[in-house]
């Protein structure tokens, strides 16, 4: 039963995910359009496996240096300073972070344009026996370089924002992001080849767009709360410190991610060509729900839970995290299912078009199922992970992705020969389920015990409910899987819809205390609307 404190801090982060969740929603349609647009015009062919490959490596360093590492440390510290010390001394930590960051990361593109080809060599060694394949794949990866040094201080950005409780236009820079690459991306793309200059190049150069759009979208927010950057250089400065200190083992937990990344990509290289391609279009399409729920509910409990950790209100931050855990899986567990059972459909709408074809189809949607069985474990892991920071406990997160590693690599060599890139995706899943389960255990034991029984309850609840709508989703989705593709899309948008009305009934309906409070609240705010 929720205390009425607990469900005060259960509506707020509720509030603040619900913002950082409309943003992301629209990104990651944009996203979906941008890949529609990108499959319409490139397949699964020699081009799009080799932008896959490109954009792959400054995504794996965005990660080490951007969106993971250092918005999990810069946050915790970000929101000590505003707590201990006075606004000059938060502006000048600002400041530093900036400038040494925006130093490091030049540096880290500069190495990574000098040694592209051993980079693409290294991540795609079988692209070398396709002519040509290594050249271009190389070409875009310097194109899209300068994209990390962006969007690393684009996470800075957002951190500050966040902690200022400014959530939707941060989320929303992603968006930014997806438009630059849509409309610089396409348009370059119909453009280039009149001049004889490979399509996929524009899509590269639309890529780097978009990464700067996605900078400069959150800098008059940022002077709307009391900050403007300044070139500073303080490597004594003590929160900076604390800041790498803390820094430095995340990048090496997620350096765990990025050479399972690694190693995914280089045995998809191995399972024939659209192999990479097919698994990149499933991916992205599993990161849809993953941002929507998993990363938005991180985004929005992460301030309070730094808050709380600084100030040892452990009682209050259990509560607040296992809320967020329970949200969390109220909407990735049915959106698992959901994909599971709408995958082939949904590839079919979406996808297949242009140089797209029905093969591409079926192969994407395999992909897609075993992935799914991974989404409420991936969306677990961005609540979990954060809360180490906070508690300046970066061993385990670290501990955790390592033995992803391992056992996405055992997962892989067991099943490889029999399942192609299917492998890649189930061995996805099940490593992230053994992050999670040894996360979830750690922090059981590190913050004097979650609430077993109120998580088993509401896991229970929302499972059952989920199960129940699957088969009524099922059973709408044989209805109209055969007709025309207009036919197609309505009756999937009414399988969806009908899915979602029930499933969100029965969880009321069985008592999920975090999500009655949720609905009770958009409720009170519907009435008072009409009054």
């Amino acid at each position: 039963m929720q205390t009425p404190t607990s469900a005060s801090d259960t509506r707020h982060i509720a509030r603040s995910a619900g913002a950082v969740g409309v943003a992301v929603f629209l990104s990651r349609i944009l996203g979906v359009v941008r890949e529609q647009v990108f499959a319409w015009l490139f397949g699964a062919g020699m081009a799009a496996d080799a932008f896959v490959v490109a954009f792959r490596i400054p995504n794996l360093l965005r990660d080490l240096f951007a969106e993971g590492a250092l918005s999990s440390a810069f946050v915790t510290v970000f929101t000590d300073y505003e707590k201990r010390q006075t606004h000059e001394a938060l502006k000048q930590l600002v400041n530093n972070v900036f400038t040494v960051m925006a130093a490091v990361v030049s540096l880290v593109v500069v190495l990574e344009m000098v040694f592209a080809k051993e980079l693409v060599q290294l991540m795609a060694p079988d692209f070398q026996a396709i002519p040509g394949k290594t050249g271009l794949t190389t070409d875009l990866t310097l194109i899209m370089a300068p994209f990390l040094l962006f969007v690393s201080q684009a996470s800075i950005l957002m951190g500050i924002l966040n902690t200022k409780g400014f959530f939707f236009i941060p989320a929303f820079s992603s968006a930014c992001f997806n438009l630059g690459s849509i409309g610089v991306g396409a348009g370059l793309a119909l453009f280039l080849p009149r001049f004889g200059v490979n399509g996929i190049v524009g899509m590269a150069i639309g890529t780097l767009a978009g990464g700067i759009l996605q900078f400069l979208i959150q800098v008059p927010l940022l002077k709307r709360v009391g900050f403007s950057i300044r070139p500073a250089w303080n490597l004594a400065e003590p929160g900076l410190k604390r800041i790498f200190r803390l820094m430095l083992p995340a990048v090496i937990g997620l350096s765990a991610t990025q050479i399972n990344i690694f190693v995914n990509t280089n045995f998809a290289s191995q399972c024939g060509q659209g192999s990479v391609a097919w698994l990149n279009y499933a991916f992205r399409f599993m990161l849809f729900p993953i941002g929507l729920f998993g990363v938005a509910m991180s985004v929005a409990s992460m301030p309070a839970i730094s808050r709380m950790a600084a100030s040892q209100d452990t009682r209050r931050m259990k509560d607040v995290l296992q809320s967020s855990l329970i949200l969390c899986l109220a909407l990735a567990v049915p959106a698992s299912v959901g994909l599971f059972i709408l995958a082939e459909p949904i590839i079919r709408l979406i996808y297949e078009h242009g140089r797209f074809l029905a093969h591409d189809t079926h192969m994407t949607a395999e992909a897609l199922k075993l992935y799914a069985l991974g989404l409420t474990a991936y969306a677990g892991v961005k609540v979990m992970a954060p809360v180490f920071y906070a508690l300046n406990d970066t061993k385990w997160p670290v501990m955790g992705s390592f033995l992803a590693v391992i056992c996405n690599i055992l997962f892989i060599l067991a099943t490889l020969s029999q399942l192609e890139h299917r492998a890649i995706a189930l061995a996805t899943s099940l490593s992230a389920m053994a992050n999670l389960a040894l996360l979830t255990g750690v922090l059981h034991k590190k913050i004097g015990g979650l609430c077993v029984k109120r998580l088993l309850r509401a896991t229970f609840k929302i499972g059952a409910s989920s199960l129940v709508m699957g088969v009524l989703v099922m059973s709408c989705r044989n209805l109209w899987q055969h007709q025309g593709m207009w036919l197609q899309a309505l009756g999937l948008l009414m399988a969806v819809a009908a899915g979602a009305i029930f499933y969100a009934g029965m969880v009321y309906v069985l008592r999920v205390e975090e999500v009655k409070t949720v609905m009770d609240g958009i409720g009170h705010r519907i009435g008072l609307l009409k009054q």
